[in-house]
């Protein structure tokens, strides 16, 4: 049975939409990954672009609150917070045996500069969450 993932950040808009993508990608025989917000925003375009550069299409992805995750009452087995320390403080604690981790990323939304400028930045920050998502799973699938 797949090991349930939830990852969280502030808007639901980036960081953690391309990391639930990205493990359903590289390790979903072994993992099942949702992606949620404190404050659901709308989709990054920088991140649908980026994913689509891997052959990876979130441009149909809706954004979600994680309250409204936690009220549904589904059990994760791990939940990650990819937003920076202070973002993640407000992150509820879900019931159930949760293993809580959490992955500091910059958020593609504050990248400044022109476009091609916000998508560099935004695929170094894609290439961190996919270093961090292979060492998840070669950590993790078997446990």
């Amino acid at each position: 049975m797949k090991k349930k993932v939830l990852f969280i950040c502030v808007h639901n808009s980036a960081r953690s939409q391309m990391a639930a993508a990205l493990l359903n990608k590289r390790c979903g025989e072994f993992f099942e990954a949702q992606s949620a917000g404190l404050e659901p925003g709308k989709l990054n375009p920088l991140a649908v672009e980026v994913l689509r550069e891997m052959d990876i299409d979130i441009s149909k992805n809706k954004t979600q609150a994680v309250f409204d995750v936690f009220k549904s009452g589904e059990l994760f087995a791990y939940v990650i917070t990819v937003c920076d320390e202070s973002e993640a403080t407000g992150c509820p604690i879900f019931p159930g045996v949760t293993t809580r981790l959490h992955w500091s990323f910059p958020d593609p939304s504050k990248f400044p500069g022109s476009l091609e400028e916000k998508l560099e930045q935004t695929r170094k920050v894609r290439d961190k969450i996919e270093n961090q998502i292979r060492r998840f799973c070669a950590e993790h699938r078997g446990s």
